[in-house]
């Protein structure tokens, strides 16, 4: 039935690619403009508040590292203040002790160390009875007489009580009796000869003071600190090593006895000279002479630094973790920042300087070191930063979107004159063709006749009666181009009277009767008796049923079967027209009505037809009040139903 697309691929349609591809050029340059534009505008508008960031921080970092500089004098400051009566190792203490540095070597005038050396004083102690002596060590150590061998060492010690060879002959004799396990007469002679003064500086031999290695001995003895002693003896033990004004102990010993004591007592006494020991014996492994240059300086010793007096007297070691904790903690309690802090980077911080914020160089001392601002949280300035780039993101948004609007009506727009176009084409070929084939025929008719070319009246009359039937179609087809325009124009004008279904179903049936005429075509016609009067335009209604029995005639095969039936429902007088012929697809059902639509373009140029007729039916049925409906299924036929009230309930 009716009619398809405009055939793809024309003319027209093959002109229109260039038109498509400038309008989409029209939006795409624009559109990517904008948004070069915006997001140039959003990266400076982060620029500018970095920039604005950046120098808000730039006074505190400048500050900062004035602090830098206060830290280092306050330094030197604390290595050149010297108590007269302090000793080496005084001075040593004090310096760790009181965070000034995690080491210390100090030199005398002529540049040698002082401190820390390990003097190891000798007495004769093996001098007094020597015979005796070495009898004792063969029966504890070669023989394996430990109760001999003590004996022997109490002899000695009384002998020779109140001096050192007793103090370490005291020593060795409770080593004997712990061998025995007599453990508790070895811990009850120990703490007789701590309790007694006399021997609390005894040396032996190697400079070691004696009661120190036997508390330490005791400790050992008791085991842990279940002992009722073991507490007392451990923290007189800790006091002693750790006091540095007791000038009697060498270093070699104490540090001994500290990491002895940390070992026993994982939660006792801490020593922080012990790891400051360590730390300058390290020091000077490598470093045996005096620094020449003034400090900072980095040290051979990796993560560690020098720091000489101004006296060149006292070098003072600090760590990098020192130096940035320390410097970090003095910046931070000064310069207080919301939202951010201030670390101190080392040479070789390169990585962590990338992430930070802003970095300067800390400058005077440290060269080389650079003050790192860290965010910890959003930017002070992100919030108004945001909403600038959320205002250019919108605008950008805005502008891209009515471009594309306005690109998408030009290009409707465009469409539709592009459509447009080519349906005025298309209808002008179709009403010439359509005009053509009639007025051919007359021609040849009248020309048959004018020359005479005919053998009796009866033929006359013949091509008289052809002629007066293309000349209907010709007016009828005339009729649905003029009733189309007024349709466009909106000013078709309809004279509305009581008018009888069976009048219009007969006037219908008697202007196509001729084309049914053919062999193999028959047109039934079913009218109710009694149908209601309708109200309306009667020829317009004639026209309504012409043009759908025209569609059924066109639109069927060599044989025809068309059914035209009038009958009342409801009130509602209804027309059906129903034929045998190709039928309609579902979605051709929906646009049937269409203007210019055809479903099958071949079968209208064989039966002719522009697509026009369903158009004029369905205004001419919507303008007096009706409906208009289609069933229909492919190869079986289609039925058009038009229902229009009756003149009562019009």
């Amino acid at each position: 039935m009716s009619t398809e697309w405009p055939t793809r691929g024309s003319g027209a349609g093959q002109r229109s690619w260039p038109v498509l591809v400038l309008l989409l050029v029209a939006v795409l340059v624009p559109t990517a403009c904008v948004l070069w534009f915006m997001a140039q505008a959003m990266r400076n508008e982060r620029l500018v508040v970095r920039q604005k960031l950046v120098e808000a921080y730039r006074v505190h970092l400048s500050a900062a590292r004035d602090e830098v500089e206060t830290y280092w004098q306050g330094k030197l400051r604390a290595l050149g203040d010297v108590e007269p009566q302090s000793t080496p190792a005084e001075r040593f203490a004090r310096l760790v002790r009181g965070s000034v540095a995690d080491s210390v070597v100090l030199y005398d005038e002529a540049g040698q160390i002082i401190y820390p050396v390990d003097g190891r004083p000798r007495g004769p102690i093996r001098q007094a009875q020597p015979k005796r002596w070495l009898r004792a060590w063969e029966l504890e150590h070669v023989m394996g007489n430990a109760a001999g061998a003590a004996a022997v060492y109490g002899e000695i010690a009384d002998r020779h009580a109140g001096t050192a060879p007793a103090a370490q002959a005291i020593r060795a004799r409770a080593r004997c009796l712990a061998r025995l396990d007599r453990t508790d007469e070895a811990i009850e002679l120990l703490s007789g000869l701590l309790a007694s003064q006399s021997y609390r500086n005894a040396r032996d031999a190697d400079g070691h003071v004696i009661v120190l290695d036997a508390q330490m001995m005791m400790l050992e003895l008791m085991g842990d600190a279940a002992h009722p002693a073991y507490g007392q003896t451990l923290a007189g033990l800790a006091h002693r090593v750790a006091d540095f004004s007791d000038v009697a102990a060498p270093i070699g010993q104490r540090r001994f006895l500290m990491s002895r004591l940390r070992q026993i007592a994982p939660n006792g006494p801490r020593f922080p000279t012990l790891e400051a020991h360590d730390l300058a014996e390290r020091y000077l492994a490598v470093t045996p002479l005096p620094p020449l240059l003034p400090g900072p300086v980095r040290t051979m010793i990796g993560g560690v630094w020098q720091l000489p007096s101004a006296d060149r007297r006292v070098v003072a070691l600090l760590t990098e973790s020192r130096i940035v904790d320390e410097l970090g903690s003095r910046i931070g309690s000064q310069f207080g920042l919301t939202g951010a802090h201030v670390v101190v980077l080392p040479p070789g911080s390169e990585a962590d300087a990338r992430d930070a914020f802003v970095t300067v160089r800390a400058g005077g001392r440290l060269p080389d070191w650079q003050l790192a601002l860290y965010l910890d949280g959003p930017d002070p300035f992100a919030a108004a930063a945001s909403r600038q780039i959320t205002v250019y993101l919108w605008t950008a948004i805005v502008v891209v979107t009515m471009i594309a609007l306005l690109a998408a009506l030009v290009a409707r727009y465009v469409g539709r004159q592009m459509r447009l176009t080519r349906l005025k084409n298309d209808l002008i070929a179709t009403v010439s063709h359509e005009l053509k084939t009639p007025l051919s025929a007359m021609r040849i008719l009248v020309d048959t006749l004018v020359e005479g070319r005919y053998h009796d009246s009866g033929q006359v009359r013949e091509y008289l009666g052809l002629i007066a039937r293309e000349n209907a179609r010709l007016s009828r087809l005339i009729d649905n181009f003029l009733t189309f325009s007024r349709m466009e124009r909106d000013r078709l004008a309809f004279d509305m009277s009581d008018v009888a279904p069976a009048d219009v179903a007969t006037a219908a049936v008697d202007a196509v009767q001729e084309r049914f005429a053919s062999p193999g075509c028959r047109l039934n016609v079913e009218v109710s008796p009694d149908l209601p009067t309708i109200t309306g335009d009667r020829d317009a209604l004639v026209t309504m049923l012409v043009n759908l029995l025209d569609n059924a005639w066109k639109y069927t095969g060599q044989t025809k079967d068309v059914h035209l039936r009038a009958l009342a429902v409801d009130g509602h007088v209804r027309f059906e027209v129903t034929d045998n012929g190709v039928g309609l697809p579902r979605r051709a059902i929906k646009r049937v009505f269409d203007r210019f639509y055809q479903v099958d373009r071949s079968l209208s140029r064989t039966a002719g037809g522009c697509g026009l007729g369903l158009s004029i039916v369905r205004f001419i049925v919507t303008a007096h009040g009706g409906s208009i409906e289609v069933t229909s299924q492919p190869g079986e036929g289609s039925t058009f139903a038009v229902t229009l009230p009756s003149a009562s309930r019009a």
